[in-house]
């Protein structure tokens, strides 16, 4: 099956910026839909964003527009995040993750994602 695995997280002051990275394996031709989610603790995941491989399409939640960009390298099988301007609410444990659905499709609903990655994590200090 499908496998994922995040790299890049890291420790970061306030303003400073870091890259994830998803590399995807096996079966990659079955992947519509590919994304970033994050947990801090005590908190529900909450989906970052996400791609529309099959067109390229993305989408972000509105805390990280316009910091975030969600990006992939078709040749390299890998799914990236730049995070810039990052803040300290920024801080949890990013996972990506990936499906092979249809649309229509709930971009932000980790219900929707078939596979996903052991996370990477991210600290934002103040």
């Amino acid at each position: 099956q499908v496998q994922l695995v995040e790299s890049g997280g890291g420790s970061v002051q306030a303003g400073g910026s870091l890259r994830l990275s998803c590399v995807v394996s096996r079966y990659t031709y079955s992947i519509n839909f590919m994304g970033w989610f994050r947990q801090a603790p005590g908190k529900e995941r909450e989906g970052v964003a996400s791609i529309y491989t099959i067109e390229g399409r993305t989408y972000y939640i509105d805390s990280v527009k316009g910091r975030f960009t969600i990006s992939r390298d078709n040749a390299k099988d890998t799914m990236y995040l730049q995070m810039n301007s990052l803040k300290p609410e920024d801080t949890a444990m990013y996972y990506c993750a990936a499906s092979g659905g249809r649309l229509p499709f709930r971009f932000f609903e980790p219900a929707e994602y078939n596979y996903w990655g052991q996370g990477t994590q991210v600290t934002v200090s103040s």
